[in-house]
């Protein structure tokens, strides 16, 4: 196996510069995540479908994806090449397997950059006295996070990392500090209220832990807050020293990420002072409703800005994540106008063109949200299980291989654990997956349960067709010859 060879094409710039470090990748995924969209996001259906106990799925699900991230560092350690998912799958399995790969990757990103950009929008509208916002609305303001985020995104990498570090202090502050406030001088609740389930108010049972039980639909919420630390990946041919340096942000972004969601869940359950009303759905935001009983109605705009932030650091991290997917594809010759897409700017070497055509497609699905609300509850229910698709990927491609005995690692490795590890990672990410595409009844039209199921196969279909009429013109993976030349050249860039 071998990776691929960054092509030669008629780009203004044929090279992205490396201006991010170790701690710019670990902060890009850190953002990526964000703890305070993976908790605020799941916080409210978790609690009410599985009540306190649902907070057990945050170590269930951390242990599963921390084996992915282990499997994932290895990968890129190998292949640190712009567009992680759709490279590794690329080298480990061919061409078309890769292409599909990245297709489902890239959807996935565009989508959840549409959601969070949504989710963003609700919180400025309420800083700016918007008590309930219309659809249009909040589309409209989603429009306008997406044009901002598109010229932060233009101006450069610094501007970038200057906005990321930011919103480290600002999730930290905002989760960290505020949970152990409330832990310390606001708490309502017993420890033991963490074993509670729903209507019996036990924590087991059968029923409770059966597939269509509550706490297994937790368990598919909890895997929201726990995606996008192979982001790192996706900028890995723009920070130094990638082979050893992405490898740590992806491992590291993850496990953080999931001590302030763990810490700040439990600090926002224990301090809840009518359990009963969120459990019951009476209270539909009990985030917000705690904040404000405990530290009072001063302390809801400040925390507000906080969420703000921490969503619009998210969707720039998903923004630059899906249009360097773009651009590796683009330089490929992968997609339709290739060429094109492949160029990057002048003064600043960004993937100009593929960052205009993500925020275009964004902006679509936006103003498609406002005249077909169904769709878009189809497109929110895919962004998970989009995920899972994505990563199986390669998961499943680096066991096969490994099988093969066709495996070469790079610097960063597992050794004897790797086919053990890789295996049982694979298995969870499949479990993930039906566990979240699973058809229970939840909505109100029933086809939106098999929404999941739904968007894969349209993608599948537009995929075929797509990959169809690019197939020939497509750049080969590279040989070992290749591969060796393109590590020598990259070791003597700055």
């Amino acid at each position: 196996m071998s990776a691929t060879a960054p092509p030669a094409g008629p780009t203004s710039t044929t090279e992205l510069k490396r201006e991010f470090t170790l701690w710019s990748s670990f902060a890009f995924a850190f953002a990526f995540i964000s703890p305070i969209v993976a908790l605020y996001g799941i916080f409210a259906l978790a609690i009410t479908t599985a009540g306190p106990a649902f907070w057990w799925a945050f170590p269930l699900v951390f242990a599963g994806q921390l084996l992915v991230a282990l499997v994932f560092a290895v990968l890129v350690s190998r292949w640190p090449l712009e567009g992680s998912i759709y490279q590794w799958s690329r080298g480990l399995l061919g061409t078309g397997y890769g292409w599909f790969a990245g297709w489902a990757y890239l959807w996935t990103l565009v989508i959840a950059m549409t959601t969070v950009a949504l989710g963003a929008a609700g919180f400025l509208a309420a800083i700016v006295g918007m008590s309930a916002p219309s659809g249009g609305q909040r589309a409209l303001i989603a429009l306008g996070i997406l044009v901002a985020g598109t010229l932060l995104n233009l101006v450069g990498r610094v501007a970038l990392k200057v906005f990321l570090t930011a919103s480290i202090a600002a999730e930290v502050l905002g989760s960290v500090v505020l949970g152990a406030w409330l832990l310390l001088f606001h708490r309502e609740q017993p420890l033991s209220v963490l074993w509670q389930g729903v209507a019996s108010g036990d924590g087991g049972g059968a029923g409770y832990l059966s597939l269509s039980g509550p706490f297994l639909v937790a368990v598919a919420f909890v895997g929201f807050s726990f995606v996008g630390f192979e982001s790192a990946g996706s900028i890995a041919e723009e920070v130094r020293d990638p082979r050893r340096a992405v490898p740590r942000a992806v491992i590291a972004s993850l496990t953080l990420i999931a001590v302030v969601v763990m810490f700040s869940a439990a600090a926002i359950i224990l301090a809840i002072p009518d359990l009963g009303a969120v459990l019951s759905g009476d209270d539909a935001d009990p985030v917000s409703s705690t904040l404000t009983a405990q530290l009072g109605a001063g302390i809801a705009t400040p925390v507000e800005l906080l969420f703000v932030i921490g969503f619009l650091a998210s969707f720039l991290a998903l923004q630059t994540s899906a249009s360097r997917v773009v651009w590796a594809y683009a330089r490929d010759r992968a997609l339709p106008g290739g060429r094109v897409l492949a160029r990057l700017s002048p003064g600043t070497a960004q993937p100009t063109t593929a960052l205009l055509l993500v925020s275009g497609v964004g902006a679509a699905l936006l103003l498609l949200s406002l005249v077909a609300g169904d769709v878009y509850t189809l497109m929110i229910n895919f962004t998970t299980g989009g995920f899972s698709v994505a990563f199986l990927f390669p998961l499943v491609g680096f066991v096969v291989v490994q099988l093969r005995r066709g495996w070469t690692p790079g610097p960063f490795t597992l050794g004897r654990a790797t086919l053990p590890v890789s295996v049982v990672a694979a298995v969870w990410a499949l479990f993930q997956l039906f566990n979240i595409a699973w058809p229970r009844p939840v909505n109100e039209q029933r086809w939106l349960d098999w929404s999941v199921w739904i968007a894969v196969a349209v993608l599948a279909v537009v995929g075929a067709a797509v990959y169809a009429s690019v197939r020939r013109g497509i750049v080969p993976v590279a040989t070992p010859d290749e591969e060796a030349t393109t590590v020598a050249h990259e070791g003597s860039r700055p």
